[in-house]
């Protein structure tokens, strides 16, 4: 059933018309096969998420928007990863339910959706009991995403940019703001929030530079959508313009997650694709965060004064940039890994 969907593939907005079945790849860089990078658990996600025992992520290879300031480059555009079968992908889930996951995060998955959904079901019929979550750039179909409706109960999608000028030269897809949207609003109304009701008796933040507002629910998400947004330097109205759409469409339906970690990458490709992404990369400011733009950040939500709202506090650190050639990408004190492509698994 699934290889219809790759014969002339138009499962996600950029509607490629590529036959995948025939091993073509389409503007995803990815073919019919479902290939992964890492899974691992991973302990820098939002605390709903991350909870105790971290949240047991995959990283899959390919995507469809292909941000021209990707950290996970290797594996989203540059086809770092390995192909699994539907048994292997069970057991991956089924062993990062064992070390103690408290979820199965799925990474950049929207051009692989069928596969997936396939996927999950014969992982829930394999024994695996925890939460799925969905985890993308929201640039994805609604029709594609009902696919993965009997399966999965988290959401978290990113809302990058309302700005299309913006969305064209850092993703060449101008259409990114109401494809977006539409599926995050798809999101919000289909899967209302579900969590213990334990809140925060006052302002604090975690081990992980997330402040936790006063009041704001910080145990265990079962359902519901946490929407990321990440502040590109020297574009504050961009963030305004998206705080104010969540501020009328999502407030008190799902929880909202500000990001101040922007951080320039080190690229390690040609000079060719070097090229490309430095022209694409002047429709921001390729930097980090400034002392001042994270106070106006701060004042900008303190305004809004959203319901259930997390912000990781600003840090000039940049060793949690990702290197996925090494079997641990990460540091040790921010994933654990479980499964590598070139490894195979890790205990």
């Amino acid at each position: 059933m699934c290889n219809k969907f790759y014969e002339k593939c138009v499962q996600c907005p950029r509607r490629c018309s590529i036959n995948r079945n025939s091993g073509k790849t389409g503007v995803c860089g990815e073919d019919n096969q479902l290939r992964i990078a890492l899974a691992c658990l991973h302990f820098g996600e939002e605390p709903l998420v991350t909870v105790h025992g971290g949240s047991g992520t995959i990283f899959f290879t390919g995507c469809t928007l292909r941000c021209a300031f990707c950290q996970n480059y290797q594996i989203s555009q540059d086809g770092l990863g390995k192909a699994v079968s539907k048994d292997e992908f069970v057991k991956i889930c089924l062993e990062l339910q064992k070390a103690g996951a408290e979820n199965i995060n799925l990474i950049t998955g929207s051009h692989q959706i069928p596969l997936i959904a396939e996927y999950l079901k014969a992982a829930r019929q394999g024994g695996c009991t925890i939460p799925y979550c969905w985890n993308s750039s929201a640039y994805e179909s609604v029709e594609m995403l009902e696919l993965l409706k009997p399966y999965v109960s988290i959401w978290l999608p990113d809302l990058k940019t309302l700005n299309p000028d913006v969305s064209k030269k850092l993703f060449a897809a101008q259409d990114y703001p109401q494809v977006a949207t539409k599926a995050i609003s798809w999101m919000i109304k289909n899967f209302p929030m579900e969590f213990s009701e334990e809140k925060s008796k006052c302002d604090y933040t975690d081990s992980n530079g997330y402040f936790i507002k006063a009041g704001t629910i910080k145990d265990k998400m079962q359902q519901g959508v946490i929407i990321r947004h990440l502040f590109l330097p020297g574009r504050f109205e961009d963030t305004a313009e998206t705080l104010q759409w969540l501020k009328e469409n999502a407030d008190s339906q799902s929880v909202i997650s500000l990001m101040s970690q922007y951080t320039p990458v080190p690229f390690n490709e040609n000079e060719k694709k070097l090229s490309a992404r430095k022209q694409a990369l002047c429709a921001i400011e390729n930097r980090l965060v400034t002392q001042t733009e994270d106070q106006d950040l701060q004042d900008l939500i303190e305004a809004f004064d959203f319901d259930l709202l997390f912000y990781q506090e600003l840090s000039d650190d940049t060793d949690w940039l990702p290197d996925f050639c090494r079997k641990q990408p990460f540091s040790n004190k921010l994933a654990k890994p479980i499964w590598h492509c070139n490894y195979g698994f890790c205990q």
